[in-house]
């Protein structure tokens, strides 16, 4: 690792080298290349403690600047994450609620963009019903955008926190088998968890309903299985997925009742899994219904140790876009 610039060391911070970093987006892991996805996670490593907790102390990376958070969807974990990242960092930040602003009037989500961004804001955090929002945004705003989900697309920080988690508690990305359970079809999730995962070497298994996988999701290079038993054998994490009922136009399996009974997770079927499997959920979780309460309670479970790592994941993402920020000499408007 290479020691990063003054205003680093005198917050005893030591990051390692960023300047391979040139993002001035992050949209999504799809093009996002192994060696960046890497640093993301070296560098959310220097914001946590050796007890595993991310420091709390105030580091001077963002002062002066301020971040939006544009959510046009619930969020308790990524939204307030957002908010908790930048303020480590010392921004500002401001909430925003759709149905309280001038969209509720007609105005367009770019027209509202541009007012905000012209408020002086340099990071806005879009989360949006919409696949491709963000990237639209990106496309016409001087702030830098981040994608906290956009429709069944992307939600690139998830990704990145979940491979952090596995990275840290096994040491290693590069031949783990990754169950990936669940709603795969509607999950932004499971995307960005496939594009990262796969660049870095894991052997990814996605199992559910056939009505809830893509056809043609193997082209991404995952196996695709359809039986619980079958796939999570030997498993070295399973990541477990709700069921997206908002994201559902119709019925596709036959009730509640038999999802649990087919595909949900309990300490019975953990058993064919490896001995020190981890059990993920990016949350919220769905209780007796993709998982148990001893699962999801139980000690395999590092369900809020994904959460504490989203803060560090996020405080990563936006010091790199910061320093790209700075590197082509942008201010907000």
């Amino acid at each position: 690792m290479t020691a990063a610039a003054p205003a680093a060391e005198i917050c005893e911070v030591t990051l390692p080298d960023t300047r391979r970093w040139e993002r001035k987006h992050l949209l999504g892991l799809q093009d996002v290349s192994a060696e960046e996805i890497l640093l993301v996670l070296n560098v959310a490593q220097c914001f946590k403690t050796p007890n595993g907790a991310v420091r709390r102390d105030k580091l001077p990376f963002l002062k002066g600047k301020t971040l939006v958070n544009l959510f046009f969807e619930n969020s308790t974990r990524t939204r307030t994450s957002f908010e908790l990242a930048a303020k480590r960092l010392s921004a500002d930040v401001l909430n925003f609620t759709a149905s309280t602003s001038s969209m509720s009037k007609g105005e367009t989500i770019l027209d509202t963009a541009r007012v905000i961004e012209a408020m002086g804001s340099d990071f806005i955090v879009c989360r949006h019903s919409c696949p491709g929002t963000p990237d639209y945004l990106a496309a016409h705003v001087w702030s830098s955008v981040i994608n906290a989900g956009d429709g069944a697309h992307e939600h690139p920080t998830q990704g990145l926190l979940d491979m952090f988690t596995m990275r840290e508690h096994k040491g290693r990305l590069e031949d783990l088998k990754v169950v990936i359970l669940g709603d795969i079809l509607h999950s932004r999730v499971a995307r960005s968890n496939i594009w990262g995962l796969t660049k870095l070497g894991a052997h990814v298994v996605v199992c559910g309903p056939k009505t809830l996988i893509p056809p043609t999701l193997y082209r991404l290079g995952v196996e695709v299985c359809y039986h619980l038993d079958e796939a999570i054998k030997d498993a070295d994490v399973i990541n477990l997925l709700r069921i997206q009922l908002e994201r559902q136009q119709k019925n596709l399996f036959p009730s509640i009742r038999e999802y649990r009974h087919l595909y949900g997770l309990t300490d019975k079927r953990l058993g064919v899994a490896k001995p020190d499997v981890l059990i993920m959920h990016p949350g919220p979780v769905n209780r007796g219904v993709e998982i148990s309460d001893e699962v999801a309670d139980g000690p395999h479970s590092v369900i809020t140790r994904q959460v504490t790592n989203g803060v560090a994941i996020r405080m990563a993402v936006l010091y790199l876009l910061n320093q790209e920020r700075e590197r082509l000499g942008l201010r907000s408007q």
